[in-house]
């Protein structure tokens, strides 16, 4: 990383955080660790207390960690959607302890974040009823043509209010295969792909409005975007690399080290900075955002989604920022929703040529989030050193390296690979729990996805090695 940058970015975060202590609202209680560990760790995105549903680990131990996992002993769907709740009053403990009202990351505002800042506190995310609006799927279209997006990159839709008959959801959209979106934000819980009326059961199911969309036969894809203001009343548009992203039965994730189409990822680029000057032309939001794709076999992109708020995905795409010397986007993003100046990035069009000629070329980071499948009861990780480094022998075995927790801490192409957020052996996973973040840095010879929804040989293996680390959990 450049130094001089790198000095800069964090002496302005100091300046932004005006000596108040960062706290991290995340499931993840590593939160911010591609940041403040690895080859070039800001020392000021430590946060000094972490509060989360997963547990962190050495050397991504935030000042004071509240982890629903370690009271409830439990990974699940339902914890995983419900643990704010369950650790609101210890994290209000934890939050007294502390010298100065918080600085609160999160991924979005909400009420829960603004309870726990409390009096003098600060929740820096967007506005939630602007994200609301953002993200809204019924909207997605209209948002696209108001910001200007080319028409051959927006899908066939329309909104619908209630759903008629599949024969003439068919004839609105043009195609057998139709996509219907309830209203609210972003995500796929509220999606369902309708090929015939039993699909059409489930989509009935879900709560208008509705964008109802041509079925399109892509790769998903993403992209992450920052925008800081320029101080004379204009936004400066930053594109990163984009990724391919694939789900199947056990796991999804993003891989930002596979080549682009030249063509397609130029569009996307455009799409993207005119989605983020619309957005500060309209609402004055800026920081960052993810913008949703797909990239077809023809090498055609389409846009799919959005989302506007900090997560996961942005900042494990920060070590691809710090492999070409820059610090990660989400220094500035702080900076950006804590009012303050960024001066280290660098001029946007270079940046943006720059990345947009990266995404041409192999190499780059990846991350693979592994769950426990449905076929089986509750179970429980009873083998392995926990979080770090690991490596498979000769038998696929999972051995240990060395403590990381950073992506680029495992060398990919060496058959190295860092096993993230992995429960301890006293927590019960049951079917759909996160068990662990498969995540590295390869020069393109690691490949983690074949296609979407089609894992590589080397995803398989790792994920059937951490599968033999677990056992039933016998019934208390």
């Amino acid at each position: 990383m450049d130094d001089a940058r790198a000095e800069t970015a964090h002496r302005e975060l100091l300046t932004a955080l005006a000596g108040r202590p960062l706290v991290t609202v995340d499931r993840f209680g590593a939160a911010l660790r591609a940041c403040y560990t690895g080859p070039a760790p800001i020392g000021a995105l430590r946060p000094a207390l972490s509060i989360g549903c997963y547990a962190a680990w050495a050397p991504a131990l935030p000042g004071m960690v509240v982890a629903a996992e370690e009271r409830t002993h439990v990974r699940s769907v339902a914890e995983r959607q419900g643990w704010l709740r369950r650790v609101r009053h210890d994290a209000a403990r934890h939050l007294v302890k502390l010298d100065r009202p918080p600085v609160i990351s999160t991924w979005c505002a909400g009420e829960r974040p603004y309870e726990l800042a409390g009096p003098g506190g600060t929740v820096a995310a967007i506005d939630p009823g602007v994200r609301a609006v953002l993200e809204a799927r019924h909207l997605f279209d209209d948002l696209l043509r108001a910001a200007g997006v080319p028409a051959v990159a927006r899908i066939r839709c329309v909104p619908a209010d209630r759903l008629p008959g599949l024969a003439e959801l068919r004839r609105s959209v043009g195609t057998e295969r139709v996509v219907v979106q309830a209203g609210g934000m972003s995500g796929g819980s509220r999606t369902v792909i309708v090929a015939d009326e039993a699909d059409m059961g489930r989509a009935v199911r879900l709560l208008g409005p509705y964008r109802v969309a041509a079925y399109v036969d892509g790769w998903p894809c993403a992209v992450t975007v920052l925008g800081v203001p320029d101080g004379a009343g204009g936004l400066n548009v930053y594109v990163d690399r984009p990724s391919h992203a694939t789900t199947d039965e056990s796991c999804d994730g993003h891989d930002w080290s596979r080549p682009w189409p030249a063509t397609a990822a130029a569009l996307l680029f455009e799409c993207a900075e005119r989605v983020a000057l619309w957005a500060w032309r309209r609402y004055g939001v800026a920081g960052l955002f993810t913008l949703d794709a797909l990239l077809t076999p023809s090498e055609r992109v389409y846009l799919s989604g959005v989302k506007w708020r900090h997560h996961k995905s942005p900042e494990v795409s920060g070590a691809g920022q710090q492999l070409i010397g820059l610090p990660p986007f989400m220094l500035a993003h702080l900076a950006v929703m804590l009012g303050t100046r960024v001066s280290w990035l660098a001029d946007p069009n270079e940046f943006n040529h720059l990345s947009l000629v990266r995404a041409t070329q192999r190499g780059g980071p990846f991350s693979v989030r592994v769950r426990l499948g449905h076929d089986g009861g509750p179970m429980r990780v009873t083998a392995g050193q926990g979080s770090g480094v690991y490596r498979l022998d000769d038998r696929d075995r999972l051995r240990w390296e060395r403590p990381g927790a950073h992506p680029a801490d495992a060398r990919a192409d060496q058959g190295e690979f860092l096993l993230a957020d992995l429960p301890g052996p006293d927590v019960v996973c049951h079917p759909g729990a996160d068990l662990a973040t498969v995540e590295g840095v390869t020069d393109g010879a690691t490949e983690p996805f074949h296609g979407p929804g089609r894992v590589s040989p080397f995803t398989r293996r790792v994920t059937a090695a951490i599968g033999r680390l677990l056992t039933v959990s016998s019934p208390p």
